[in-house]
C-alpha cells in the first residue's frame, strides 16, 4: 500500500461537503485537488498540506 486508507479516509470525511474536490493518485500516493489545485497529499502514512503563505506567516509575525 502506497498511502495509509486510514488517513486518506479521514481526509475525505473532512472534505465530504466541499465542491470540486478531486482524488488523485500520484508521486506514489494520494492527492486531494480542490479547485484544480493540490491541497492535501498522503504518501504512506504521512499528510503533506498547502497551505497559504499569507495565513501561516501572519499567525507568527
Amino acid at each position: 500500500m502506497a498511502y495509509s486508507e486510514i488517513l486518506a479516509n479521514r481526509v475525505r470525511e473532512r472534505f465530504a461537503q466541499l465542491h470540486n474536490v478531486e482524488e488523485k493518485e500520484m508521486m506514489g500516493g494520494l492527492t486531494f485537488m480542490y479547485n484544480e489545485k493540490m491541497c492535501v497529499g498522503i504518501i504512506k502514512d504521512e499528510l503533506m498540506c498547502r497551505i497559504d503563505s499569507e495565513k501561516y506567516f501572519s499567525k507568527y509575525l
